[in-house]
């Protein structure tokens, strides 16, 4: 069974028996149909996955990797926020009549900042502080910027990513402000795990542990049923993720340079509706 099964099934087990509902609010989230979205959650849940044990992949539910890192590498190596660059359509709700996303995610990566070493946006910050000072405290990426909220089509979700060297491995602290459970949750995981893993080896360490950290954690109303029938579904072992080993450049990876090797998983029957 795959350690990303036991806390995908322990959180939104807990979030079905004691989660709190907001249906006696009004909610900005809508269904196609112009419905309110509405949803039970839990507040702050944290998880932890070792990467040395084992890639955090669902079985319960068939997950698609190369999307998944398809889209980080838009966001971390990119840096962009044009959806005609991002080969799925996961952000085509939000795309504005510009064909971007306004000023958010690898929009805000991007942008330069003067430091006393140099100019550097935040991603080359990180690599430059991992080779050159990785015992460093400060090496982080934030880009929830106040200044330009109003110009981002969607608040970002995942927010805030930290790293941290702990003897030759890498370790990171991903931050979240929501997370759709059935949707989203283990989409995210999978590929900040696969990010700490590239920077990890570009950076010539050990991917050590992933912390996920989610202010919110919701299920949606509609999800419920499918998130019933996952936890009925059977449970494979883990697979294990192939990273091209040639790479040594975080600027030179690309989607092909990912292998799932042994990956057993049910495919979700119907396709989850995203609440706009």
């Amino acid at each position: 069974m795959s350690y990303a099964d036991q806390v995908f099934k322990q959180n939104v087990k807990d979030i079905l028996e004691n989660g709190v509902w907001d249906t006696d609010r009004e909610v900005r989230p809508r269904w196609l149909d112009g419905t309110p979205a509405h949803t039970v959650k839990k507040f702050c849940i944290v998880n932890r996955y070792d990467l040395q044990k084992e890639f955090p992949i669902m079985t319960i539910r068939k997950q698609y990797l190369k999307s998944a890192i398809d889209e980080i590498l838009w966001i971390w190596q990119k840096k962009s926020n044009k959806i005609s660059e991002l080969n799925s359509h996961v952000w085509d709700s939000w795309a504005g009549e510009d064909g971007t996303i306004g000023k958010a995610y690898g929009y805000q990566l991007g942008v330069k900042h003067q430091y006393k070493e140099g100019e550097f946006d935040q991603v080359d910050r990180v690599l430059y502080d991992l080779k050159h000072n990785p015992t460093s405290r400060r090496i982080m990426t934030n880009i929830y910027t106040f200044a330009d909220l109003h110009e981002m089509n969607l608040y970002p979700c995942a927010y805030s990513m930290t790293f941290n060297v702990s003897g030759d491995k890498l370790n990171g602290i991903l931050n979240q402000r929501s997370n759709d459970m059935a949707v989203a949750n283990n989409w995210n995981v999978m590929q900040y795990a696969a990010l700490l893993m590239m920077i990890a080896q570009v950076s010539g360490l050990k991917a050590g542990e992933l912390v996920h950290v989610i202010a919110d954690a919701h299920i949606y109303d509609r999800h419920i049923p499918a998130v019933k029938q996952m936890l009925e579904n059977p449970e494979y072992p883990a697979p294990k993720l192939w990273i091209n080993p040639e790479v040594k450049n975080f600027y030179d990876f690309t989607v092909n340079d990912f292998k799932l090797e042994g990956y057993e998983a049910t495919p979700l029957k119907e396709k989850l509706e995203v609440a706009v």
